[in-house]
């Protein structure tokens, strides 16, 4: 069963626009320890931006099942050896386990130059 979608679109210029007010602690406020470690080698704002648009559009399709933060979710793009992007979801707060088990994240991306568009379909299975 679909438990939501959530679609994000968002302007890269206004998020530079936050990033460089920020710089110092804006990329800990909304990226998980994984993407953290990832940040500091690849273009920034894109980073950023992909980022803040797949978490945006996560919460959206999660809630209000669940309460999503910026560090519960971590985005995956391709890499070699993987079909495609993933979204996963790791709550710091307790959630049952048996809640989780069958929650399926689907994720779409797509950028152009100065925006980043992305879909999350939130999947319950059951078991």
């Amino acid at each position: 069963a679909i438990i939501g979608i959530g679609v994000d679109v968002l302007h890269v210029p206004r998020l530079a626009a936050v990033y460089y007010r920020h710089f110092h602690r804006f990329p800990s406020r909304i990226l998980s320890k994984h993407e953290l470690s990832v940040f500091e080698r690849l273009q920034r704002l894109r980073f950023l931006g992909v980022r803040w648009a797949v978490k945006e559009a996560a919460y959206k399709a999660l809630y209000p099942m669940f309460h999503a933060t910026w560090k519960d979710l971590t985005y995956s793009s391709l890499q070699i050896g993987r079909m495609k992007p993933a979204l996963s979801f790791v709550p710091r707060k307790n959630i049952s386990v048996s809640k989780l088990g069958g929650l399926f994240l689907h994720v779409s991306v797509s950028h152009d130059g100065a925006y980043v568009s992305a879909n999350v379909i939130a999947e319950e299975r059951r078991m």
